[in-house]
C-alpha cells in the first residue's frame, strides 16, 4: 500500500460543561467520532494533536454550585475530575484535555478580546439582559427558552432556533421562561461589549461556500445563517468567568467574558498549554500558524453556528495578533476550520436525553456495567452521525449480541481455539490455493477503503466495511472447515490457520480505532508485545502562579501498530484464548428500563 507524506491533523473536540457528570449522549456527538478519527491517523503515520477539556464559567455553574452548597470553583474542580476520569475510560486518546480556569487559557483569551477590540472588532452598546427572577443573577441565553418569532418553535433557546436556525436574543422570545426555575426571566438594560459578526459576513460566506468537503447539513445550515449575522455580547453581568482585560474594568468584578467567548478559545489557549507543558513554548504556532495543517472540529449539531461562523470570525479578526499579544504580529494568520464534523442528536428510548428529568445514562454508570467498547461499537454503528437516531437497551443488547459478538468475536473465539490448542504457535503453511489468496487480498484492501472513509469522517460506513471483513474471514472458516482439516489433512490445516489469522490480524488494525480495549487484547493473545495504540494517562500541571492541574494525555508515540496488512510471523508463539466480548442475556433490557424509570421519577 502506497504510503504518502506523513500530515498534521489538529482535532478540536467540543469542550464538556462541568456542571455535572455527561451522559451517553454528549459522547456520541463530541467523544467517540474524534477518538476514532485521532486513532486512524496515528495509526496512518499522521502527526495528531487532539485537544479540549472541561467548560467551567458562566451561570450554570453558579446555579449548580449554589445547590450543592460549595463554591464555583469547587463544583468545578469535581467534575472536571468525574469528565476526565469518564474520558479515559472510554478510551477518549486526548494529546491534551484540561480546563478552561487555568491561568494560561485566561491569558490567552484575555489577548483575543483586547486584539479585538484594538482592531475595532468589539465595541460597547447597551442592551437588555435577561436576569433570574428569583436570584437576580444573570440568565445565560441557553437558560432561556421560548417561542420562536420566526417560525412559532416553542422550544427555541435563548441564542437560536434549533428548529429554523435563526440566532435569536433572549428578549425576542415569545413567551419566554427560565430553564431553571421555569419563570419568566426579568429583563433590564445593562451595558455590554460585542462581537461586530456582521463586519465578517463576506469572507465567511466565501470560506464557507468553498467548503465541498463539509457534511452537507453542516454547509447549508451555515450558508443559510451567515446573511443574517448580527452583533453578539460577548460579556455579561457575572461574578464568576474570565475579566473584561480593559483598564476601567480593572477593579471591577460584576461583569465577566461570556462563557461561549472563552470557550472556543479553548482549542487555541490548549495548543499553547501543550506546547508549553512540553518545553516546547512556540509550537504552538506549528499547528495554528501553518496553512498546511488540517483543522477538524467535533460537536453535535447544537454547535454549528459557534464553529462556522462564530470561531471563524473571530480567528480571521485575529489574524496574526499585534505587536506584545500571542501571535505578536508575526507568522501567518491564524487557521480557520478545515472541517466540521458535526453529528446528529441522540435520544434514548424514544425520548430526548434530559439529566434534570433523570432522562439520561452517564457515562460513569454505563461503564460500571458493562465494557467500553460494546458501547463505541452501538455509538458508531447506530448513532446519529447524519440523523437523529434512539438509544434503546434492546437494540444494544441486539447489537451485542447478533453483531460484535456473533460476527467478530466468534471469529476470534473460534479460530485462536483451534490454533492454540493444534498448533500453539502461528503456524507454518503451505502452497495457498486462490480461496487462501483471494481473502488476504480482500481484507487488505480494506486498508484504503476503510481508511478513506474514516478520512472522510464516515465512520459508521466505514465500521460497517469492517464487519463486512470478519463476515468473508467467517465464510472462509466455515468453508475450509479447520476442525476437519486438523485430523485429516494437517499440513493443509495449517495454511489454512496461517492464512485467516493474517487476515485476523489486519482486521484487528483497522477495527482498533473503533474498538481500543479488545483490540489491544487481541493484539496480546496473536503473540504481540507493546501497545497498539499507545498509552492514555493523568499528569499533574503547575502553573507559573504555583497552582495545578490535572490533565488527560498520552503516551502515542511508543505504539507499535501501524495501518497496513499483518506481517505475522510463522511460529509466533499463541497465549491461550479467551471471549473478548460478553454475551448480554435478555433480562438486562427490563432491569435497565426499571432503573431508567427510577431515576426519573
Amino acid at each position: 500500500m502506497k504510503r504518502e507524506s506523513p500530515k498534521k491533523i489538529l482535532i478540536c473536540v467540543a469542550w464538556p460543561y462541568a456542571n455535572g457528570p455527561r451522559h451517553i449522549g454528549h459522547v456520541a456527538g463530541f467523544g467517540v467520532p474524534s477518538d476514532i478519527f485521532a486513532r486512524y491517523h496515528r495509526l496512518a503515520g499522521n502527526e495528531v494533536l487532539m485537544v479540549s477539556g472541561t467548560d467551567e464559567h458562566g451561570t450554570p455553574i453558579t446555579v449548580q454550585a449554589d445547590k450543592e452548597g460549595i463554591s464555583p470553583r469547587e463544583l468545578a474542580d469535581r467534575y472536571n475530575r468525574v469528565i476526565g476520569d469518564d474520558l479515559y475510560n472510554l478510551g477518549l486518546s486526548y494529546d491534551l484535555f484540561t480546563r478552561t480556569t487555568t491561568a494560561n487559557h485566561y491569558r490567552v483569551t484575555q489577548d483575543l478580546f483586547k486584539t479585538l477590540y484594538t482592531k475595532g472588532y468589539i465595541f460597547k452598546k447597551s442592551m437588555m439582559g435577561a436576569f433570574s427572577a428569583k436570584t437576580g443573577r444573570t440568565l445565560p441565553d441557553r437558560y432561556i427558552e421560548g417561542t420562536c418569532p420566526h417560525c412559532g418553535y416553542e422550544d427555541a433557546r435563548g441564542d437560536q432556533c434549533d428548529h429554523c436556525g435563526k440566532q435569536l436574543d433572549p428578549n425576542e422570545l415569545l413567551a419566554p421562561r427560565s430553564k431553571i426555575d421555569g419563570q419568566p426571566p426579568v429583563f433590564k438594560e445593562s451595558e455590554h461589549y460585542f462581537l461586530d459578526l456582521p463586519a465578517f459576513i463576506d469572507p465567511l460566506k466565501r470560506w464557507i461556500e468553498d467548503q465541498r468537503h463539509w457534511r452537507q447539513n453542516v454547509r447549508q445550515f451555515s450558508l443559510n445563517l451567515v446573511d443574517d449575522l448580527h452583533p453578539r455580547a460577548i460579556t455579561r453581568d457575572l461574578e464568576w468567568g474570565i475579566p473584561i482585560p480593559l483598564e476601567e474594568y480593572a477593579h471591577r468584578d460584576d461583569k465577566k467574558i461570556y462563557v461561549w467567548f472563552d470557550a472556543v478559545i479553548g482549542y487555541l489557549s490548549a495548543t499553547v498549554e501543550w506546547a508549553r507543558n512540553k518545553g516546547r513554548p512556540d509550537d504552538w504556532r506549528q499547528w495554528w500558524q501553518d496553512e498546511a495543517v488540517r483543522h477538524y472540529y467535533f460537536m453535535g449539531k447544537d454547535n454549528i453556528v459557534f464553529h462556522a461562523l462564530i470561531w471563524p470570525s473571530m480567528l480571521i479578526g485575529y489574524g496574526n495578533g499585534l505587536d506584545g499579544t500571542l501571535g505578536g504580529g508575526t507568522g501567518e494568520p491564524l487557521a480557520v476550520p478545515f472541517d466540521i464534523v458535526s453529528s446528529e442528536f441522540l435520544t434514548m428510548e424514544g425520548k430526548k436525553f434530559s439529566s434534570s428529568r433523570g432522562v439520561a445514562i452517564y457515562v460513569r454508570d454505563f461503564l460500571e456495567r458493562y465494557d467500553p467498547d460494546p458501547l463505541r461499537y452501538f455509538l458508531t454503528i447506530a448513532g446519529p452521525e447524519s440523523q437523529d437516531t434512539d438509544f434503546t437497551w434492546a437494540e444494544f443488547v441486539r447489537r451485542n449480541n447478533d453483531e460484535l459478538l456473533a460476527t467478530w468475536g466468534n471469529l476470534i473465539n473460534r479460530v485462536l481455539s483451534i490454533a492454540h490448542k493444534h498448533f500453539g504457535r502461528v503456524p507454518e503453511p503451505g502452497e495457498m490455493t486462490p480461496a487462501d489468496t483471494d481473502l488476504l487480498s480482500i481484507v487488505e484492501a480494506g486498508f484504503e477503503s476503510v481508511g478513506e472513509r474514516i478520512g472522510k469522517a464516515q465512520f459508521k460506513g466505514a465500521l460497517n466495511d469492517v464487519m463486512r471483513l470478519a463476515d468473508e474471514a467467517n465464510r472462509y472458516v466455515s468453508a475450509e472447515e479447520p476442525w476437519r482439516l486438523v485430523k485429516e489433512d494437517r499440513g493443509r490445516a495449517a495454511t489454512v490457520m496461517y492464512t485467516v489469522l493474517r487476515a485476523i490480524d489486519s482486521i484487528k488494525v483497522m477495527i482498533s480505532p473503533f474498538l481500543p480495549f479488545s483490540s489491544q487484547t487481541l493484539h496480546e493473545m496473536l503473540g504481540y508485545g507493546g501497545s497498539l495504540a499507545g498509552h492514555l494517562r493523568f499528569e499533574e500541571v503547575t502553573e507559573g502562579d504555583g497552582l495545578s492541574h490535572r490533565v488527560l494525555t498520552g503516551d502515542y508515540g511508543d505504539r507499535v501498530g501501524c495501518w497496513e496488512p499483518s506481517a505475522l510471523r510463522a511460529g509466533q508463539k499463541l497465549p491461550k484464548p479467551h471471549p473478548l466480548f460478553k454475551k448480554l442475556d435478555q433480562d438486562v433490557v427490563a432491569a435497565e428500563l426499571v432503573r431508567l424509570q427510577e431515576s426519573s421519577m
